[in-house]
């Protein structure tokens, strides 16, 4: 079954982390991918670009609409993806809880519904 562990944590600068407690950060993340990747369990991971980078995109109103981020006055962002392939939810929650993100901010585990392979959604 495949989770995706969504990593909710405040919105900060390089300037507001500091060199080093970046440093520390990008060392446990490059472990965990590691850890996951040994596992046979990590399917991809990304690091999300600020959220003042972001666009949305809708139709809900008769015509596209484009509004460039930030949408909220939010304290959190969502901040990266890892999306896992493990057999119960139970597992997905060991790895969240070895998430450094767990350790500054909030790991979500939702489970993928369908996938789309081979030209047609499938059950995930």
């Amino acid at each position: 079954m495949r989770y995706t562990l969504l990593l909710h944590y405040a919105e900060a600068t390089a300037e507001d982390i500091g060199k080093e407690a970046i440093e520390a950060g990008m060392a446990a993340f490059q472990a965990y991918a590691k850890a996951l990747e040994e596992a046979d369990v990590l399917v991809c991971a990304e690091v999300l670009q600020p959220s003042a980078l972001s666009t949305t995109v809708t139709l809900r109103h008769g015509g596209l609409q484009v509004q460039d981020g930030p949408y909220a006055d939010s304290k959190e962002q969502l901040g990266g993806t890892f999306v896992l392939d493990v057999p119960d939810l139970d597992t997905a929650l060991a790895w969240a809880e070895k998430c450094p993100a767990a350790q500054w901010g909030t790991v979500e585990i939702r489970p993928s519904a369908v996938r789309f392979v081979g030209g047609r959604w499938i059950p995930a």
